[in-house]
């Protein structure tokens, strides 16, 4: 067995766990408050395109308080109550702007719901989620004057770094334009977060254990990663049904080995916030995992990680 001061993160988890990550800045459970402020994307309202990405049902992951004809305040007030049964031990709340892209429109519209949401008792501070080709300086100024009072993180939409890939599934940005963006998030002292997908059409398995190094080297302090999950009534849906063969579709099996061997590879300073997606089962043109909920999903990538005696970075360079 690994003793635990074999792991550069300071705790026995095999992967640089969030939850710890969390814990060391604030020094107590911290509970994300989803809310939906009434952003678009810039390509669904013309701007760089529409039918915004084509794998995208925001509903899925939308709780069922969030609705922008609510005020922040309003859902932020409903979402505390809504994880209070499950989060008893939240004493703080990082309210996250997750639908959409929350950077996508003017400052005063961008400052006046942050600020009704950090006017909220107990919160502790943002998350916010974007694009790459929705932030610019004046923005990054504003949000940096916020971080040397609040917790602030820009969790980006990067999803894949091959430029294929993301003019495929309707990005409307490159890959070129994120580590730039990324440089420029931190240096305001602003925390930084990326959101990547295995599973996109026509690339291999091979070509996503390969991104492993690239993300590596980006300057993120999170990642999430989520399996492409093929929701019902989007552009997808109907790519799938009509080329499958362009799709690499993991089974739960092949899934738990691919992230295994993947994390194996990643830099293991990187904070790991998930491994999987999660939809609503209606929601779902066919699920590939079954109906089996995240955290089992997490329980079983932990236990092969103690079977095999392997943790993240174990060959990472």
């Amino acid at each position: 067995m690994i003793k635990r001061a074999s792991f550069a993160w300071g705790h026995e988890r095999r992967f640089n766990s969030y939850t710890e990550y969390i814990r060391r800045q604030f020094g107590s459970r911290v509970q994300k408050v989803a809310v939906d402020a009434g952003f678009t994307c810039p390509n669904r309202d013309g701007t760089k395109g529409t039918g915004g990405c084509t794998y995208c049902d925001n509903r899925t992951f939308n709780p069922s308080y969030c609705n922008p004809s609510k005020s922040v305040a309003q859902q932020i007030a409903e979402g505390i109550e809504f994880h209070a049964r499950r989060y008893r031990r939240a004493s703080h709340f990082l309210v996250y702007f997750q639908p959409y892209s929350n950077t996508y429109g003017s400052l005063d519209f961008i400052r006046e719901k942050y600020e009704e949401a950090l006017a909220v008792p107990g919160v502790a501070g943002l998350v916010i989620g974007t694009r790459p080709d929705c932030m610019d300086e004046e923005k990054l100024d504003y949000l940096s004057s916020l971080a040397s009072r609040y917790y602030i993180q820009v969790e980006y939409g990067i999803e894949s770094v091959c430029e294929k890939t993301l003019m495929h599934i309707n990005r409307g940005h490159s890959f070129s334009e994120v580590p730039a963006i990324l440089e420029k998030t931190r240096a305001h002292g602003i925390h930084t977060g990326g959101h990547f997908i295995f599973g996109l059409p026509c690339e291999t398995p091979e070509k996503m254990m390969d991104s492993a190094k690239i993300i590596s080297a980006l300057p993120l302090d999170t990642v999430k990663f989520h399996q492409l999950q093929i929701i019902k009534d989007t552009a997808i849906e109907n790519e799938y049904i009509e080329h499958p063969e362009r799709f690499h579709t993991f089974n739960l099996d092949e899934y738990i080995d691919f992230i295994i061997r993947f994390i194996e590879k990643l830099n293991p300073e990187l904070v790991i916030e998930r491994f999987t997606g999660e939809a609503p089962p209606r929601f779902l043109e066919k699920s590939h995992f079954g109906l089996i909920r995240n955290d089992e999903v997490l329980r079983k990538i932990e236990k092969e990680l103690e079977i095999r005696d392997t943790w993240q970075g174990k060959y990472y360079a």
